[in-house]
């Protein structure tokens, strides 16, 4: 049986808008009712039991806040969003203080709103889920992941299968993808999560250290072992081992790694026994390891021991929207490190980041962000407070302009001539779809009706 769609209680007393939220919001498959008064809209909370409100903030008979508190009053929890014509950063902030989950302004990007709708709604199943496994003393529902696209919600599915098993996994993927964060979620949500984790950077270890890191030693078994120690195998005993940048590990270890994986045994160094460890081993890289093994500087059968559960965690360019969500993210967490207010990404900002390919990925972003803030003085993150590679990218696009044609300048067509056929080949490319043809151009659709009304006016003058 489908769940029910979530029901939207749209209070907005300019009509046009109303009209085209709620058209927005029903064509994206939710149940929306209106409402154009305080009074309304706290009737509506009653009748219709909302999954989320979306107010304006002045409203003819009063402030829209004013819902909310009827929410609170009740001991409600639906996620609220203010909307107005009428921002300023105070109004923000008295409203987030109040319990709002969002503060967007007019002229309000519609595509922008229908992702804060989709994040509030998703994290407050998320939430209800949570409390809902807590209850039942179970875990982490999102993985300790944070993103909604297929992509992320196909890895999800595929750590929880894999976590199920003991054989070793492979992750693999760019650099800076989250592959310790997939490694992690794969120990969390195994029967060895009550065990130690250790991650360890094979590229960070001194070669001539390895054995001794990974195997352990006894006292005297080299110069300077005055005393024995455990290595990370014993440690992670009755745990995960995440052996990051494997393709880095020396050809001599790889085979005492593989007898590990085949027989369950180490031989500490200068050891006459071997010893048993229950250790579950995860390999990560961002290498093309066939290619490694072509190349003989990865061994073929340690390969094909890890190949079995390989999971590929996808780059941050293919994540579509996750790009907004995780740069939110992000920006919390580095507002709550610096002890700073209340900050939120300009429109500006957030559509630079998500037309950047981020070729370091998510560790690229939260770089990106940690920067933003640092350098950003008042309440929101601007464009020049983004790294200079990453405005570049918009300067280039922009200035990949067509050429003017040659020719007597009065030829030229004028701005409004151009804008008017480009709009007519979008219309025509979408074969009318209005909402679509916004998308493309970049503006909402009540901008996109205002520049049809007046190519109208044009031909009938």
């Amino acid at each position: 049986m489908n769940a029910r769609p979530a029901l939207i209680l749209l209070v907005e007393d300019d009509a046009s808008l109303r009209m085209l939220l709620s058209e927005e919001l029903e064509v994206d498959g939710y149940e929306v009712r209106c409402a154009a008064t305080v009074e309304q809209g706290c009737r509506g909370v009653k009748e219709w039991h909302p999954d989320l409100i979306v107010s304006d903030l002045r409203l003819p008979d009063g402030d829209g806040l004013t819902i909310l508190r009827q929410l609170q009053a009740e001991g409600l929890s639906v996620p609220f969003i203010i909307i107005t014509a009428f921002g300023t950063v105070d109004q923000a902030v008295e409203a987030l203080k109040a319990g709002a989950d969002d503060f967007l302004t007019k002229p309000l990007s519609t595509d922008h709103l229908r992702l804060k709708i989709k994040r509030l709604l998703a994290h407050a199943a998320v939430t209800s889920e949570l409390a809902r496994y807590k209850s039942q003393g179970d875990g982490n529902v999102s993985l300790g992941l944070v993103g909604e696209s297929r992509a992320m919600e196909q890895l999800r599915g595929e750590i929880r299968q894999v976590a199920r098993s003991q054989a070793a996994v492979l992750v693999s993927g760019e650099s800076g993808t989250g592959k310790e964060l997939v490694a992690k979620a794969i120990h969390q949500e195994s029967d060895r999560s009550q065990g130690p984790f250790i991650p360890v950077n094979c590229a960070g270890i001194p070669q001539e250290l390895m054995e001794s890191e990974f195997f352990g030693h006894e006292a005297g078994a080299f110069t300077g072992a005055k005393s024995a120690r455990r290595g990370l195998f014993a440690e992670a005993d009755g745990g995960t081992l995440l052996l990051d940048e494997i393709g880095e590990m020396p050809l001599a270890l790889q085979a005492k790694l593989l007898r590990v994986l085949q027989e369950g045994t180490i031989k500490p160094v200068g050891a006459d026994q071997e010893e048993s460890v229950d250790v579950r081993i995860i390999a990560a890289t961002h290498q093309d390891l066939v290619k490694a093994v072509e190349h003989c500087s990865f061994r073929e059968d340690l390969y094909y021991r890890l190949e079995t559960l390989t999971l590929l965690v996808p780059p941050l360019r293919e994540r579509g929207d996750d790009v907004d969500l995780l740069a939110m993210h992000f920006l919390r967490e580095s507002t709550r490190r610096h002890n700073r207010g209340f900050l939120q990404l300009s429109e500006v900002a957030s559509r630079i980041l998500s037309d950047y390919p981020f070729p370091g990925n998510v560790r690229e972003l939260a770089s990106a962000i940690e920067r933003a803030v640092t350098f950003c003085d008042g309440d929101v993150v601007l464009p020049e407070h983004l790294p200079a590679r990453i405005r570049k990218r918009q300067t280039e696009s922009a200035e990949a302009r067509p050429a003017l044609p040659a020719g007597n300048l009065a030829d030229w067509p004028t701005l409004d001539q151009v804008q008017q056929d480009y709009v007519g080949q979008v219309i025509d490319a979408v074969e009318g779809n209005k909402r679509r043809a916004a998308q493309i151009l970049g503006v909402n659709r009540r901008t996109l009706y205002r520049w049809l009304d007046a190519d109208k006016d044009n031909a009938n003058d």
